[in-house]
């Protein structure tokens, strides 16, 4: 069964740091971009960033450039996100996401949990003090 698995969330005090992991089985990675998108209650999902399989491309968005760092292990098939100087406004659930597109059409996609080839269960990221 083709799946996305993540972990890593939890509860963070703003400026700390969490390592978002996201495993993929029962599909071949190649191909793929893969991606992690946020969401906030009442907010549409937003493309947070985004890793090509094949070249090693990145997307991030304005808002967590210089914070986070996305990247992957093809041996592992696992990609993570380094979240690093977290804001309160980082909260969220974070999903991983895969499609076969450029890195930038995977993380502006519109409707992602629809369109989307492969989408995770989601892992809770609370930024608080």
């Amino acid at each position: 069964q083709a799946q996305l698995v993540e972990s890593g969330g939890g509860l963070v005090q703003p400026g700390g740091s969490l390592r978002l992991s996201c495993v993929a089985s029962g599909f071949t990675l190649d191909y793929y971009s893969y991606g992690w998108f946020r969401q906030v209650p009442g907010k549409e999902l937003k493309g947070v960033s985004c890793i090509n399989h094949g070249d090693g491309s990145t997307y991030y968005a304005d808002s967590v450039k210089g914070r986070f760092t996305i990247s992957r292990d093809d041996a592992k098939k696992t990609v993570y996100l380094q979240m690093m100087n977290l804001k309160p406004e980082d909260a969220g659930v974070y999903y991983c996401a895969a499609h076969p597109t450029t890195v930038q059409a995977l993380c502006q996609m519109s409707a992602p949990r629809k369109n989307m080839a492969f989408w995770g269960e989601g892992t809770s990221v609370t930024v608080s003090s």
